[in-house]
């Protein structure tokens, strides 16, 4: 009959899906036994330290666990990566994020252990606090912290917004969570972006105040929308419009985040196939567009309104 070691033994080559340290397999079952499973070929070994318990391709969860222990006993799953873990869809697999206190002694951000296995991103923080830290196997960051993370660590501000509007939009985290674990960063990436865009995502369109979008119609000497207009649509169903020009008949909406799910896109599309059919011009900015680029979206008003027939009073300056 198995002891008791050896069911201790089984367990965690389960719970660890196979991978396993040099140390905890030598401990388990002796340094010579450990070398002759490697050299007989019936375990692999991944990276220094790193084991494998089978000679096959890794699977995810494999990659995962090979990532966390080649970088130590502190390290987490973070980023995009606890992300994806959590549920959130449509963003990059590859490299592996992990998170390591700032003081590790991991030599190196970037690294790529073996051919099969993904490069391994490492990043350092001095703010983990215990609650930001799931109990998953491996251990990985919370969905709010891993998001604002991959938003610090994305290539582009665009990147960072969509990775903050689709872990609300997916519903994955609330955007409230969003902004506690931010407002505790302060020296965070991005934050001031993580904040907006995630007060965009609780509000929808309404977070872009009637007094912003009316601020810019006057700066840009446009005539002032009518707001909050409502309409019956096709299905019966009360819409309010963001702004809406009824003498131009031009309708414009605000997105307070961008769509990730098919079923809210194609309802956009067919709301918007309504507006059409109604004789309408439909023009769609991001709360973040009309906030940050001003210009741009009161030239392609500018352009539909005259369009529609609008002529500027001919003293009308823009300021």
């Amino acid at each position: 009959m198995p002891g008791e070691r050896d069911g201790e033994w089984e367990w965690l080559l389960f719970e660890q899906s196979q991978v396993v340290t040099w140390g905890q397999a030598s401990r388990a079952l002796s340094p010579g036994k450990v070398r002759h499973l490697l050299a007989v070929g019936r375990w692999r070994r991944w990276c220094r330290g790193v084991l494998v318990a089978h000679p096959g391709e890794l699977t995810r969860s494999q990659q995962l666990w090979v990532a966390v222990l080649s970088v130590g006993a502190d390290a987490v799953l973070a980023g995009l990566t606890a992300a994806a873990e959590a549920g959130l869809r449509g963003f990059r697999r590859e490299p592996i994020d992990v998170l390591v206190p700032a003081g590790h002694s991991s030599s190196t951000a970037r690294r790529r252990l073996a051919p099969g296995m993904p490069g391994v991103r490492v990043h350092r923080t001095r703010s983990l606090p215990p609650e930001q830290v799931q109990v998953a196997r491996p251990r990985r960051t919370t969905t709010a912290r891993s998001l604002v993370d991959a938003a610090g660590w994305a290539r582009t501000d665009d990147e960072a917004r969509s990775v903050i509007a689709a872990g609300c939009q997916q519903r994955l985290v609330l955007p409230g969570e969003l902004v506690e674990v931010v407002e505790g960063m302060p020296r965070a990436r991005r934050r001031a972006l993580v904040l907006e865009t995630a007060r965009d995502a609780e509000g929808g369109a309404e977070a872009l105040s009637e007094i912003d979008f009316v601020r810019l119609c006057r700066r840009y000497g446009l005539p002032r929308p009518d707001l909050q207009e409502r309409r019956r649509d096709a299905g019966g169903r009360m819409r309010y419009l963001d702004a809406y020009w009824r003498r131009w008949r031009l309708h414009v909406e605000v997105d307070g985040a961008h769509h990730m799910q098919v079923r809210h896109w194609e309802a956009d599309m067919r709301r918007q196939n309504e507006v059409w059919l109604d004789g309408d011009r439909l023009l769609r900015f991001t709360a973040h567009q009309i906030r940050h680029r001003p210009a741009e979206v009161a030239e392609q008003l500018r352009r539909a309104l005259t369009t529609a027939g609008w002529r500027p009073h001919p003293m009308r300056r823009r300021s």
